[in-house]
């Protein structure tokens, strides 16, 4: 790509020598490709491309490896590795084929070291919560679901609702559960590695209520199952119910049906056959129920 600007350089009255010095190359090179500015290599990959992509127009569900064979009739012989890179290098992919995402992002590095290590248990109310965010469409577009439980009795502490997954979600859910739960000081909060969990404003409201993070590491769905399987009920008893219209309509229901349903009717096998309120009622001293 440099060797065009020295071209343009020595052609303005630059000496071919002072630019290769400035830009750190070889000149033999250089008059190798001014003699000849495209290689014979190149050319032949052109050529093969130029196969490849009439294949691909011609028939835009066929993958690399069909598309190979139909520039192998047209006479190029090259590897099904050759074959992939240009085809890679061009975006020419099967219609049928998975989409590829463009945008390169991966999760963040974590803010909390991992607490918890998959165990999922807690003697008393308020040691140990799990957070996570869940989304589902409506006719007017996507609904999050911020919401946060107490392992010891799988209650829902706090969640919060919103039309845009924005760090606002995670903190407003996070004051809804303390405002519930009061004495929170000390409690193991665990998430993934969400960028509304490993915000500024979270980790804030996380140390002003005297809370400890903790997180799972990254594309690791059992670092954090046993919320999972609470949005795997949601998902199965409300989300995918039926088509929602409006927000507010899917709102209502969860609401609805984690207030009512989840907490005072649903009775849980780890729970010994209680609901979360009743166990908590049960299981919990009078001292620690006026706390």
């Amino acid at each position: 790509m440099r060797y065009p600007l020295v071209r343009e350089l020595a052609a303005d009255g630059v000496p071919v020598a002072v630019t290769c010095r400035v830009l750190k190359i070889a000149r033999q090179p250089y008059y190798r490709w001014l003699a000849c500015p495209v290689t014979d290599a190149e050319l032949e990959e052109a050529y093969l491309a130029n196969a490849l992509f009439d294949a691909h127009r011609h028939d835009p569900e066929f993958g690399y490896r069909f598309l190979a064979d139909e520039a192998r009739d047209a006479g190029h012989s090259a590897c099904d590795r050759t074959m992939w890179r240009v085809c890679s290098s061009n975006g020419w992919w099967s219609v049928f084929g998975k989409k590829r995402g463009k945008n390169g992002k991966r999760p963040g590095p974590p803010v909390h070291d991992d607490l918890v290590q998959r165990t999922f248990t807690a003697k008393a109310p308020n040691r140990l919560w799990l957070a996570d965010i869940t989304e589902h469409p409506t006719a007017e577009g996507k609904l999050y679901l911020c919401a946060i439980k107490d392992v010891y009795s799988n209650r829902i502490v706090g969640y919060s609702i919103s039309d845009r997954m924005k760090s606002h979600i995670a903190v407003d859910a996070l004051a809804s559960a303390v405002a519930r739960r009061d004495n929170v000081a000390g409690c193991i909060l665990h998430t993934d590695r969400g960028s509304q969990f490993r915000s500024r404003k979270f980790v804030r409201a996380l140390h002003g209520h005297a809370m400890v993070g903790s997180m799972g590491k990254v594309g690791a769905a059992g670092d954090n199952a046993a919320m999972e399987s609470f949005f795997a009920l949601l998902q199965k008893n409300v989300l995918d119910r039926r088509r929602w219209e409006t927000r507010q309509e899917l709102r209502i229901a969860i609401v609805t049906w984690i207030e009512r349903t989840y907490h005072r009717r649903r009775r849980q096998d780890a729970l010994g056959r209680l609901t979360p309120v009743e166990y908590e009622i049960i299981m919990t001293t009078p001292a620690a129920q006026a706390a």
